[in-house]
């Protein structure tokens, strides 16, 4: 959960003297244990406390957190030492750290304890009871803010005889097997990538600082953007799936940029620049959360099996988005035929049906539906 601060002039003041002095202490931590070739938090704590204590000015337990910044990294990696960054995040726990209702937020700084204003949106303050353990304070782009894990209570996991399929792809970022329903379309982000990727090239021509550090605030937006509708996709996925008491069957992503088609220079910047995965993993915590199950089915020859009559060739996909089966005429959004097969293939793989069996003329094996 993403919490925005509002601190006042003075008190951004506190909060970034805090940062830096709280990275310098890491920094001078992991110093201390790379050139004394200790790593563990009880021994560069021996070695690195004190020092921190006196030359920053910490309390005791931002001192303790900055040790352990560096022991963190050295788990990761004890073959370079590393230096952190003055505006990096500082990690506090509820000894140095409390919420004040909704409103407030009290947290240790060079100078004590200093209750900065908060803002939670609707969905935030409704879950904010069941905020547990640490909270990183981040400071990008001019504004601080929280990051507070909570615990959602999951829904038992509900029993199902059939599944919602799911094809992913670029043109339509997800399309569902209902017959009734609309593909999820991608041309809102392809119009942001676009847009952001014609900012990039002047910027880049720029070249100058300013210009740089604009460039890195055009590719967080558009990494906002498509986080956004990853989330809004997932959700509708789940939610659909949860309403009709089925599970959700998708492709096995391993190997996806090589099945996607992407034909030029622009259609690979759009395949690149999409995260499948990303996808994946917000409809699996959704539907995890929800009690939906989700099961991942082999993908070959979705795209060419009539989801009818099962009959598979190559020539039945006649574009990106036509199906036209050449063995009973059977025609359909070629994404919608693709997320019938997949739900075909769970139902075969969860033993609830038997595969299908190709109509004559098939040209490829019909394994996996």
């Amino acid at each position: 959960m993403r919490i925005r601060l509002l601190p006042k002039d003075d008190q951004k003041a506190l909060l970034l003297a805090v940062m830096e002095r709280f990275n310098e202490a890491a920094s001078l931590a992991a110093r201390v244990g790379f050139a004394a070739g200790v790593f563990s938090q009880p021994s560069i704590h021996k070695l690195a406390y004190r020092a921190i204590r006196e030359r920053f000015g910490l309390g005791s337990q931002l001192a303790v957190r900055a040790i352990g910044k560096a022991v963190e990294v050295f788990q990761r990696d004890k073959t370079g030492c590393p230096v952190f960054k003055p505006h990096g995040a500082i990690t506090y726990d509820e000894r140095i750290l409390s919420f004040k209702g909704l409103s407030e937020v009290s947290l240790s700084t060079l100078e004590g304890r200093e209750r900065v204003a908060i803002v939670f949106g609707e969905y935030q303050g409704k879950r904010f009871d069941r905020q547990k353990g640490q909270v990183d304070l981040t400071y990008v782009d001019g504004r601080f803010h929280l990051y507070a894990t909570i615990k959602v209570p999951e829904d038992p996991t509900i029993e199902v005889k059939d599944f919602l399929g799911v094809d992913l792809g670029i043109a339509n970022i997800a399309t569902d097997s209902d017959p009734e329903s609309e593909p999820h379309s991608g041309k809102a982000v392809e119009d942001v990538r676009r847009k952001h990727n014609l900012q990039r090239k002047r910027l880049q021509r720029r070249g100058t600082k300013g210009a740089k550090k604009k460039l890195r605030r055009v590719s967080k937006k558009e990494a906002r953007f498509r986080r956004h509708e990853n989330h809004r996709i997932s959700k509708e996925i789940v939610s659909a799936a949860k309403r009709t008491g089925r599970g959700i069957a998708v492709e096995d992503l391993k190997g996806i940029r090589g099945r996607v088609t992407a034909r030029g220079g622009d259609a690979r910047n759009r395949l690149s620049g999409w995260s499948f995965h990303q996808l994946y993993a917000f409809l699996s915590y959704k539907a995890q959360a929800a009690g939906v199950p989700v099961v991942r089915v082999d993908p070959r020859y979705t795209s060419r099996t009539c989801a009818e009559c099962g009959h598979v060739a190559k020539s039945n996909r006649k574009s990106q988005s036509e199906f036209e089966c050449g063995a009973c005429g059977h025609r359909d959004h070629a994404d919608k035929n693709a997320a019938r097969n997949i739900r075909n293939a769970a139902l075969v793989q969860a033993g609830a049906q038997a595969a299908p069996k190709p109509a004559s003329g098939l040209d490829t094996p019909p394994t996996a539906g």
